[in-house]
């Protein structure tokens, strides 16, 4: 688990850090990371996507709101470089 700076809550998540990805390859990053997440019934976790241009957070924005499995998405309110993602519960 890589730790998030300035926020120790998020310290205690999962995360996923994209940092040096493109934004190709983020998809299968994000559907495995969520698909490990879910089957391990972790609910919440975090995806670090750094600032830069922006790219990667809007790319990862785009995955979430079309994944059925996201409940909800938001940037951290301490860091908009990551985004905490809360994932439907299993039934």
């Amino acid at each position: 688990m890589k730790q998030v700076a300035n926020n120790p809550f998020l310290n205690i998540l999962p995360s996923l850090d994209l940092h040096g990805e493109i934004t190709a390859i983020i998809p299968t990053l994000i559907d495995e990371f969520i698909y490990e997440c879910w089957k391990q019934g972790i609910y919440k976790a975090v995806i670090i996507h750094g600032h830069g241009t922006g790219a990667l957070r809007k790319k990862t924005h785009e995955l979430l709101k079309r994944d059925k499995r996201i409940k909800k998405y938001y940037i951290d309110g301490t860091n908009d470089g990551c985004t905490i993602i809360e994932i439907i519960k299993q039934t």
